[in-house]
């Protein structure tokens, strides 16, 4: 229902303005885009801290809750997975960059 009422708020504005509005929003969108990595950075931190626990609660025989332990690192394991995934794309980027011509 969101997305309806800000269509509506669009209606009547260029295209031209639009552009204007996006150019402006440049530098603190690639602010944003830091913010946003280095918080799921974090993210990801507390979650392998998270699975780390529940490794050793396993290995202590302290696990009180089998699922919750399991669902932890399945968790862990697939947000590395994007992080991996995320740091590829990043360093190809990078080198296709490199290899453009100017």
């Amino acid at each position: 229902m969101n997305n309806l009422s800000n269509l509506s708020a669009l209606k009547g504005t260029s295209t031209a303005d639009l552009l204007k509005q996006k150019s402006t929003k440049g530098a603190a969108s690639a602010e944003g885009f830091a913010e946003q990595l280095k918080g799921a950075l974090n993210e990801m931190n507390e979650l392998q801290v998270e699975k780390e626990n529940a490794v050793a609660d396993l290995a202590t025989g302290k696990v009180q809750d089998l699922h919750q332990a399991a669902m932890a690192i399945g968790k862990a394991e697939l947000n590395m997975k994007l992080m991996l995934e995320i740091r590829n794309k990043a360093l190809s980027a990078y080198k296709e960059l490199g290899r453009t011509q100017l």
